[in-house]
């Protein structure tokens, strides 16, 4: 990074910005797409059941701290390659 001028930081930021929200779009699209397939199945009302929502709930809970959990997992797994990288 400290071989790029301020421009080419800021670009390069911008991508990074960019990515991020591509990324967490496609994990809201993801929790949204699973909990509605795996709890909504009375189409009968407009509203939600009680069940349905205590699913959804307990569903989009899940769902973030798995998504939560593996970008922790990820973060360690890249600490430990820069500090072998950092070895050699």
């Amino acid at each position: 990074m400290d071989q790029l001028n301020v421009k080419e930081q800021q670009e390069f930021q911008k991508l990074v910005e960019q990515k991020q929200m591509k990324d967490f779009m496609n994990l809201y699209s993801n929790l949204v797409s699973r909990c509605f397939d795996d709890c909504v199945n009375d189409f009968t009302s407009a509203n939600l059941t009680t069940k349905e929502s205590t699913c959804i709930s307990k569903c989009s809970e899940k769902f973030l701290k798995h998504s939560e959990r593996v970008g922790q997992r990820f973060q360690e797994q890249n600490a430990l390659l820069m500090q072998n990288l950092q070895k050699r």
